[in-house]
């Protein structure tokens, strides 16, 4: 995913906590908790559907949640980097 994300004009979100977000993240993210699932829906309702949406959190699993919520609110390029953010500052 690094090859695809880093340096390109693609929207990368961290699913994780602002604390966690704030303790470490990939350069060029946002920060979208879905922990709190009615904030994440406000801040994704006005994104480009057809864009290309990277997602990632600590080990997969919030990433994974976000994936499917994505899809049910009409993204169609959702890519999920399963790995998270652990796997990510091993590379």
């Amino acid at each position: 995913m690094q090859q695809e994300v880093v340096g390109k004009a693609v929207l990368l979100i961290d699913v994780r906590t602002q604390k966690e977000f704030n303790a470490g993240h990939i350069e060029d993210a946002v920060n979208y908790n879905i922990i709190d699932s009615e904030a994440f829906l406000l801040q994704i309702a006005d994104l480009d559907k057809d864009k290309p949406v990277y997602l990632y959190c600590k080990r997969g699993v919030r990433s994974g949640r976000a994936a499917k919520l994505l899809k049910k609110e009409g993204f169609t390029r959702i890519y999920d980097y399963s790995g998270g953010y652990n796997d990510w500052v091993k590379q």
